[in-house]
């Protein structure tokens, strides 16, 4: 079952997602060579915190951190420790915050000083990919719709598409029904989008493979090949006429 969220629910995640959106961008600024992953989750918690909300991801399944932090080839869920960030990296945030019981959820990836324009442009295009997949959500249309405006982005630039790895609703739980996978898939065609689904929309390609593997941490997921990863995430409602990016300006 796919929740519907009422009003006072959805003022409620659009306060988590204020607050989520804000530690992303201020992060703008923060991350710098220098840096290391565990100075970038301790802002980030302490950011969520003083905004009277819980970071969503510390103890979700006994994951240890706040944050997601993954560098380059790390598509997802790099657990922050001591490592400094480089100039030419891109470090890809993923961060939630729960106010009074409602969770949002986005990913950013920063590009850290210069890097080659191939890089440069699979985090342009994964960008581009997520606000492809945005821009078509309005009641009555099948997710398969948003996964297919993904997954095109993806397939026109001859990116890796990780099959394994899914956007997701969102709401009282981090991770709700349904899976919105990057790439049209016959599931995602029998799901009719509602007023008041929220949605996180989560397109995630590399520069080449889509094939992963899972550290000994059983967290971090790194591309097979050692290609770089992109990731961005926004939490976005479904309403009768199109969408709201909650976790947006």
């Amino acid at each position: 079952m796919i929740s519907i969220k009422n009003e006072q629910e959805i003022e409620l995640m659009r306060k988590s997602g204020q607050i989520t959106y804000e530690v992303l961008m201020k992060l703008k600024d923060f991350i710098k060579p220098g840096v290391t992953t565990k100075d970038i989750d301790k802002f980030a918690h302490d950011y969520i915190v003083s905004h009277d909300a819980t970071p969503s991801f510390l103890g979700y399944e006994g994951y240890p951190a706040s944050t997601c932090v993954s560098i380059n080839d790390m598509v997802v869920h790099g657990i922050p420790d001591n490592t400094k960030i480089r100039n030419g990296d891109i470090v890809s945030v993923d961060v939630g915050s729960i106010y009074k019981g409602y969770h949002s959820d986005s990913a950013y990836t920063y590009i850290v000083g210069s890097v080659d324009k191939q890089t440069e442009d699979l985090v342009n295009n994964t960008r581009k990919a997520l606000y492809a997949g945005i821009s078509v959500i309005k009641e009555g249309i099948k997710l398969n719709e948003v996964c297919s405006a993904i997954g095109k982005v993806g397939r026109e630039n001859g990116y890796g598409i990780f099959e394994c790895l899914t956007g997701h609703g969102v709401g009282t739980t981090l991770h709700e029904d349904p899976y919105i996978p990057n790439l049209s898939n016959h599931e995602s065609e029998g799901i009719i989008l509602k007023s008041g689904m929220t949605l996180a929309i989560e397109p995630m390609f590399s520069l080449g493979t889509k094939e992963v593997w899972l550290l000994p941490d059983e967290w971090g997921i790194i591309t097979r090949d050692g290609s770089v990863a992109a990731h961005f995430e926004h939490t976005v409602l479904v309403t009768k006429d199109g969408y709201e990016i909650l976790t947006g300006e």
